[in-house]
C-alpha cells in the first residue's frame, strides 16, 4: 500500500487517486477529521485497509459490523471505508444508517467481534470520523489507535483474499426491541424529546412511545443541515432550547441526544438544566438501592458527589474517578466490574444487568424513565434538589491546536503542581492535592476543585470547576485557573464561559 500523504490539494488528479490522511486525526480513542480538508475518500479506504490489517494481525475473526450516522457525506465515507476493509479480507456486515450504540448492539446481535461506526459524533458538519472496536463492549483506546495509526501512515496495510459484503436489514428494529424489553410506564410521563434533527430523530420518539411516554417533539425531523443547532446535549444552546420546550409544554422533563445517540442530556420539570454528572449521581442513588455496594466510575470532570454523597455512602456505593473519554471509561467499568460509569459529557456506561457496558443515550433515557416510574411521588426537580448543593461550570473549551495542546497541557500541569508544592492558595483556600491522572484536577481543602485537560477529539483544552460552597467561589476558582492558562499564548478563546 502507498503511504498516505498528509496534504493533497483538492480538485486535482492526485486528490481523486492518492490517499490523504492528516496524522492528527488519530486521537486517543476516536479517529476524527475535517472532510475533505484533512482526509479524502482514498484516505478513508486506506484507513479501512489498515483497520482490516490490524484485525488480521491480532487474530480477530475477519467479520465486522459497519454503520454510518445521518450526515449527507457519511454514506460515501462509509462505502470508501468498506472497500478498504474488503481489500484486507474482511467480511463486512453493513447495518445501514445507525446510532453508534446501535452499531455496538449489532456486535452482540449479529455475534461479530468488531465494529466500525462512521460518525462525527457531536462535532459540527464538516467533520467525520470512525469509532471502532474489537473486544465488545470496548472501543479502541490509545494503544489500539497508535497501532492503527502506524499501520495506516506507514503504508503497512496488507491486501488479502476473502473479503465480502452483506447488507443486514432489521438491526434498528432489534435494537429498539432490546431497549424496550417488557417495560411499560405505570405513571403518566410527558417528555420533551430533543434530537437536534440528528440521527436520534429516527429512534427516540418511537422508543418513548413504545414504553408509554407522552412525547413532546423537539426538532425530531431528520435534517443533516442541523438547521436549529448542532445536536450536543452538553452545549448550552441545546440545553436552553430544551428548557424553553419544557416550560412551554409543561413536560415532566426533557431528554436530549447528540448526533450519534451515545449521549443523553436532561432538563427537569422547572426548566433547570442538570449537568450530566449530577444526573449520574441521581441515577447512582437509585441503582445503589437496587444493587447495594455497587461501584460507580466517574470521570475526572465529574462532581465530587460520587464520593461524598451521604445517600450513596449509606447504600455502600464506592466511587472510582478515572480518565475522561468513552474508551477509557468503558474499559475501566469492565476491568473493575463496576455497575456503571458516568462521564460529565453525558456518556453513561451501564453494565450488566442494566446494560451491556457500552455508552447508549437511548438506554440511559429508558433507565431515567424507569427511575421516574419507581419514584412516582417525585419530580425530576425533587430528585435534583435532594442532592447536596454544589456550584459547577459547564464544560468550557478554549481553543488550542492539536499539534500544540499536549505540550501546552504538560506545562500547565507543571505550573499547577508547582503552586501546590509552593503552598500557594487558590481562590483563597489551600490546595489539598493536584490529581494528574488526566490533566490537572486541583482539589482545595474544602473539596472544591478546578480541572484543565486536553480534549481528545477537538483542538481544545477543557476546563471545569466546581465549588462545594458558593457560586462566588466557583467563579474565583475559574478566574485563577484561567489566569494560569493565559500564561500560554497558544491558547485561544473559549467556546462558552460562565
Amino acid at each position: 500500500m502507498t503511504k498516505p500523504l498528509a496534504d493533497v490539494t483538492p480538485n486535482t488528479w492526485a486528490f481523486l487517486r492518492d490517499p490523504m490522511i492528516k496524522p492528527t486525526g488519530f486521537r486517543e480513542y476516536d479517529a476524527r477529521w475535517k472532510y475533505p480538508d484533512e482526509i479524502n475518500l482514498p484516505g478513508m479506504t486506506a484507513l479501512g485497509l489498515g483497520l482490516g490489517t490490524q484485525m488480521q494481525r491480532r487474530g480477530i475473526a475477519p467479520v465486522i459490523a459497519v454503520g454510518n450516522d445521518y450526515r449527507d457525506y457519511s454514506l460515501a465515507i462509509k462505502n470508501a471505508l468498506i472497500v478498504g476493509l474488503m481489500q484486507a479480507g474482511i467480511q463486512v456486515k453493513d447495518i445501514g444508517p445507525a446510532l453508534s450504540p446501535m452499531a455496538y448492539f449489532a456486535q452482540f446481535h449479529l455475534d461479530v467481534p468488531a465494529v466500525a461506526m462512521v460518525t462525527a459524533s457531536h462535532n459540527p458538519n464538516g467533520w467525520t470520523g470512525v469509532k471502532m472496536g474489537f473486544e465488545r463492549p470496548l472501543t479502541h483506546g490509545p494503544d489500539e489507535m497508535a497501532e492503527l495509526r502506524d499501520i495506516v501512515l506507514g503504508g503497512e496495510g496488507q491486501a488479502r483474499p476473502g473479503g465480502g459484503y452483506e447488507f443486514v436489514d432489521g438491526v434498528r428494529e432489534a435494537y429498539l426491541d432490546d431497549l424496550v424489553g417488557d417495560f411499560r410506564m405505570s405513571r403518566p410521563l410527558k417528555v420533551v424529546c430533543a434530537t437536534g434533527n440528528g440521527t436520534a430523530s429516527a429512534f427516540a420518539p418511537e422508543l418513548f412511545e413504545r414504553i408509554g411516554v407522552e412525547v413532546v417533539a423537539s426538532h425530531n425531523e431528520l435534517d443533516y443541515t442541523f438547521p436549529h443547532y448542532n445536536p450536543n446535549p452538553e452545549a448550552m444552546e441545546m440545553l436552553h432550547d430544551m428548557s424553553a420546550s419544557v416550560k412551554a409544554s409543561g413536560a415532566d422533563l426533557a431528554l436530549g441526544f447528540d448526533g450519534d445517540g451515545d449521549r443523553c442530556g436532561v432538563v427537569d420539570d422547572e426548566g433547570e438544566e442538570i449537568f450530566a454528572d449530577k444526573v449520574g449521581v441521581i441515577m447512582a442513588r437509585d441503582l445503589s438501592k437496587i444493587y447495594p455496594n455497587a461501584t460507580f466510575v466517574a470521570d475526572v470532570k465529574s462532581t465530587g458527589l460520587f464520593a461524598a454523597d451521604p445517600e450513596l455512602q449509606k447504600n455502600g456505593a464506592k466511587a472510582d474517578y478515572w480518565k475522561t473519554g468513552h474508551s477509557h471509561m468503558k474499559r475501566r467499568v469492565k476491568e473493575i466490574g463496576a455497575l456503571a460509569g458516568f462521564e460529565k459529557s453525558g456518556h453513561y456506561f451501564l453494565a450488566e444487568p442494566v446494560g451491556r457496558g457500552y455508552d447508549c443515550g437511548m438506554r440511559v433515557a429508558v433507565e431515567i424513565c424507569k427511575l421516574m416510574d419507581r419514584n412516582p411521588d417525585m419530580s425530576m426537580s425533587d430528585l435534583r434538589r435532594a442532592l447536596p448543593v454544589t456550584y459547577s461550570t459547564p464544560t468550557m473549551s478554549p481553543y488550542c491546536a492539536d499539534t500544540e495542546k499536549y505540550e501546552v497541557l504538560e506545562r500547565l500541569v507543571q505550573k499547577l503542581v508547582a503552586k501546590h508544592e509552593a503552598g500557594a492558595m487558590l481562590a483563597g483556600r489551600a490546595i489539598k492535592e493536584v490529581v494528574t491522572v488526566n490533566g490537572a484536577r486541583v482539589i482545595l481543602d474544602n473539596g472544591s476543585w478546578g480541572l484543565v485537560r486536553a480534549s481528545s477529539n477537538t483542538p481544545n483544552l477543557v476546563v471545569v470547576c466546581e465549588s462545594a460552597t458558593s457560586e462566588e467561589e466557583m467563579r474565583a476558582i475559574f478566574t485563577e485557573i484561567d489566569a494560569v492558562i493565559r500564561t500560554e499564548p497558544a491558547v485561544g478563546e473559549y467556546d462558552q464561559t460562565i
